[in-house]
């Protein structure tokens, strides 16, 4: 079974700085969609940053100008650069990969989560 392995969670002040990254157990024939989701409990996931195949960033609405999403196709590897947090980002981040297979079958792949918390 692939395994999405993150890491770069912790602690950080407001304002300040965190670095995730996530890297797959296993290589893909495609991997459409690279990214990064957050969940608090009583709330739903909700998509940070995400990036495509073709380089694409998209971000939510909160995330832009603070947040960097990035990818590294030769290493399978998806990495999220925080900046100026907040502690409304304190949340479990997940990593998502979504990818496609010769035979053209779309699987979404998931990370365990790692806990970003930001408080002073």
């Amino acid at each position: 079974q692939t395994q999405l392995m993150e890491s770069g969670g912790g602690v950080a002040q407001p304002g300040g700085s965190l670095t995730l990254s996530c890297s797959a157990s296993e290589s893909f024939y495609r991997i459409l969609i690279m990214g990064w989701h957050r969940q608090v409990p009583g709330k739903e996931r909700e998509m940070v940053a995400q990036v495509s195949d073709s380089g694409r960033a998209r971000y939510a609405e909160s995330m832009k100008g603070r947040f960097t999403v990035s990818r590294d196709n030769d290493k399978n590897t998806v990495s999220l650069q925080m900046n100026f947090l907040r502690a409304e980002d304190t949340a479990v981040y997940y990593c998502k990969f979504k990818t496609l297979s010769a035979e053209n079958e779309s699987r979404t792949h998931w990370g365990q989560g790692t806990q970003v918390t930001v408080s002073s």
